[in-house]
């Protein structure tokens, strides 16, 4: 029986979550959440102040929302740290021994990082920064694949007040350049090469050819994936394991003002030139630190794995700001969906017991027409939440 899209959405198809499900869940009915929303929008800054108060401040903000229209400065007055408040506040509790990353490669290789272990690289990696001569507001341009190190610099930038701006793995050469030449970066992280479908992408070779023309650039910071023979250039390039050595695990986080830049994003510059979108420390660190929490109704036994790429907004937000502000265990996937075949992200699933799975309406129509065999050939017994993100889904 052929069903219609319209028939479908005449129907409502609501469908209500199981009672348990429901009994746990952070939002446990459709008029709590009516209730939380109706305040959000009678008084959004006595909301928005209560929900700040979740996090970490190191000054608390005098006024909650300041409109100078367009414009708009949130918890103004108060100082606050995002890798404070996605490390340093864990690890006083049993958090601290808890798993924060646990990684994938596309080659089988796996790590796990721990809240304890994870402070301690990026506080290490910060210590990199400064000593490259990285301070507050200078931009650091991230050209990773998905490796824990990605979710390190980032974190490590936010430590010390610089700038991130991270630039989609997939990129070629000139997009590489005009992004860092418009964020005007002083540093480039990036890897000699990263794993996609069973070859080696040449990371290192794309960023020598892009800073090329690139001439605010005066450090590289290479982590070693591959093992890839690259070019260095004495005093320029720097291998992660080489200087990361030379540096201790101490860093304290610079308090910054709510309003300072966090990261600088750029459009995909698919409609015309790439867009650099500038998002400030304290309304973005509450905003996915809320949404994590009751869109994905995250609980402190959850394993989360969303499916994107931290080179966008979501894996920004919903790998590494959110879920890590949120004290929860995430998974970090670096290759390609279909590697080596179409049941890899189910097989993910199974061996690292996921609980709340998020990924994209494209990604679902591919495993469509890959078939319903693969997700069948998994356990997926652990799954209990899946979210979507991009575009409306099909019905």
């Amino acid at each position: 029986m052929t069903v219609s899209i319209e028939s479908l959405l005449k129907e409502h198809r609501v469908f209500p979550p199981e009672e348990e499900f429901a009994e746990h869940a952070h939002i446990r009915s459709m008029e709590q959440y009516r209730e939380l929303y109706a305040k959000s929008i009678q008084d959004p800054e006595g909301f928005w102040g209560e929900m700040a108060q979740a996090l970490h401040w190191f000054a608390p903000p005098q006024r909650v929302l300041e409109e100078d229209p367009p414009r708009a400065r949130w918890f103004v007055g108060g100082t606050t740290n995002l890798s404070y408040n996605c490390l340093d506040r864990h690890l006083t509790s049993l958090r601290r021994n808890k798993a924060a990353i646990l990684w994938e490669g596309e080659n089988g290789d796996t790590r796990i990082l721990t809240y304890h272990q994870l402070h301690r690289e990026v506080c290490r990696f910060a210590n990199v920064l400064r000593k490259l001569g990285v301070r507050a507001g200078d931009r650091v341009a991230i050209y990773m694949g998905m490796v824990p190190e990605a979710a390190v610099a980032m974190l490590a930038c936010a430590r010390i007040g610089a700038v991130h701006t991270v630039i989609f793995g997939g990129f070629a050469a000139e997009a590489v350049r005009d992004r860092v030449n418009d964020a005007k970066a002083m540093l480039v992280v990036t890897c000699d090469g990263a794993w996609r479908r069973g070859t080696v992408v040449g990371l290192k070779a794309i960023v020598d050819q892009a800073i090329a023309q690139c001439p605010t650039v005066r450090h590289t910071v290479v982590f070693r994936r591959t093992g890839e023979r690259v070019n260095m250039e004495p005093g320029r390039d720097h291998f992660w394991h080489e200087v990361i050595e030379a540096v201790t695990a101490h860093a304290p986080p610079l308090p910054v003002e709510s309003e300072h830049p966090l990261f600088i994003l750029y459009t995909s510059g698919t409609t015309g030139k790439p867009k650099g979108v500038v998002h400030t420390t304290g309304g973005y660190m509450v905003g996915t630190y809320l949404t994590t929490k009751y869109v994905f109704d995250i609980h402190e036994n959850d394993t989360y794995f969303c499916t994107a790429d931290v080179g966008w907004i979501t894996g920004h937000s919903y790998i590494v700001y959110g879920p890590l502000s949120n004290g929860a265990t995430v998974v970090m996937y670096e290759g390609a969906p279909n590697f080596p075949d179409a049941g890899r992200l189910w097989q993910i699933c199974e061996r690292w017991g996921v609980t709340i799975f998020y990924t994209a309406p494209t990604a679902i129509r591919a495993f469509m027409r890959w078939g319903e065999q693969w997700p069948m050939k998994a356990d997926l017994s652990s799954l209990r939440l899946l979210g979507s993100v991009g575009e409306p889904i099909n019905p």
